[in-house]
């Protein structure tokens, strides 16, 4: 559902606010750094796979189990740091932006806090007679 004109302007008032008191902080949220992070993460998780499965034939071909075990667990590890990876990766196309949706976890506890800041701008508003 797209924000109304007054919605807008109120959010990119309080974007500018919040780069102008704090753009390091800001420049943090904007949430780029997250994707590549994900990104990163679940490429060495396949990384770590096939270096397990690799693991797993040379345990397998000398008479070595512990070698297979321990390639079996670094691809039970890296398959699930892949596969939570992949889930909290953002959908391409999505702007991740200070005021965008967070993880369904998440969403509800961003929607309150926007909904505290919208309500106190409303109260400074109406406090200076405007």
């Amino acid at each position: 559902m797209p924000l109304s004109e007054h919605e807008q302007r109120m959010l990119e008032q309080m974007e500018r606010a919040l780069y102008a008191e704090d753009p390091k902080f800001a420049t943090a949220l904007e949430g780029s750094g997250l994707r590549t992070y994900t990104r990163r993460r679940v490429y060495l998780a396949v990384a770590g796979f096939l270096l397990g499965i690799a693991l797993l034939m040379v345990g397998v071909i000398l008479p070595k189990t512990w070698i297979s075990v321990v390639g079996f667990l670094i691809m039970l590890g890296c398959a699930v740091l892949a596969v939570t990876g992949w889930r909290k990766a953002p959908k391409p196309g999505e702007a991740q932006r200070a005021g965008a949706a967070a993880p369904r976890r998440q969403s509800r506890q961003r929607r309150s806090m926007m909904d505290r800041i919208e309500e106190r701008w409303q109260r400074r508003r109406d406090e200076q007679g405007h």
